[in-house]
């Protein structure tokens, strides 16, 4: 799992781009409805880019599996 904290667009979105995340944790108190819909949508829209991010994230697999 990897999961990150989003409060904005920029961060929803790059968090897919380069991390490759596959949970979206919004906060109750500090995220609205309305942004958290747009976050969502964001988060499920964005692409994993891969590259010099898959190299990050084969490294980490790497040592999960040690």
């Amino acid at each position: 799992i990897r999961a990150a904290v989003c409060s904005d667009t920029y961060s929803a979105r790059l968090t897919r781009n380069h991390n490759d995340a596959n949970v979206l944790c919004l906060g109750g108190r500090v995220v609205d409805t309305a942004r958290g819909l747009e976050l969502v949508d964001i988060f499920i829209d964005t692409e994993f880019e891969g590259g010099r991010h898959q190299r990050r994230l084969d490294l980490i697999t790497e040592i999960e599996n040690r």
